[in-house]
């Protein structure tokens, strides 16, 4: 069940890593495509028939987001719950809790664009979890004990 704990944990921040390249490819490919005299509005929106380099980022980044990380980070507490590594409970319920977070402020953001700083933010305090439980459950397989803050 460590194992398992483990690898939840760093599948958790690895897809933060591809949350980030995902939306970064979608924006620098939207805005090539302005900068090319493209128009984005709401009709090419709902049109279906956006086409450009990089779009396939923004669904990635949804799917992703909404979804695959979630999942994984529930299925983090669940194990947690078996893998009996010191904090690991802890470290699994604030990382679950992070995502959480992270999807609502994502889903939000849309309505209120400031929100995007904290969407941001927030996503490095996911990985940050991620890897600090990735790191207590290191040690416990290895029997060390280290500060896992």
């Amino acid at each position: 069940m460590r194992t398992a704990y483990r690898v939840l944990a760093w599948l958790v921040a690895i897809e933060v890593v591809v949350q980030a390249a995902a939306i970064a490819y979608a924006m620098f490919g939207e805005s090539k495509y302005i900068d090319g005299g493209g128009v984005v509005d709401k009709a090419l929106v709902e049109s279906g028939t956006v086409d450009f380099e990089g779009v396939i980022g923004f669904p990635i980044h949804g799917i992703n987001g909404q979804i695959v990380v979630p999942l994984i980070g529930l299925a983090l507490l669940i194990v947690a719950f078996f893998a009996k590594i010191e904090r690991g409970v802890a470290l699994a319920a604030s990382t679950f809790g992070l995502i959480v977070l992270q999807v609502l402020l994502g889903m939000f953001g849309h309505g209120l664009p400031l929100l995007g700083l904290l969407h941001g933010l927030n996503a490095l305090l996911v990985f940050g979890a991620a890897v600090a439980a990735v790191r207590a459950a290191s040690a416990a397989m290895s029997g060390d004990r280290i500060a896992v803050v």
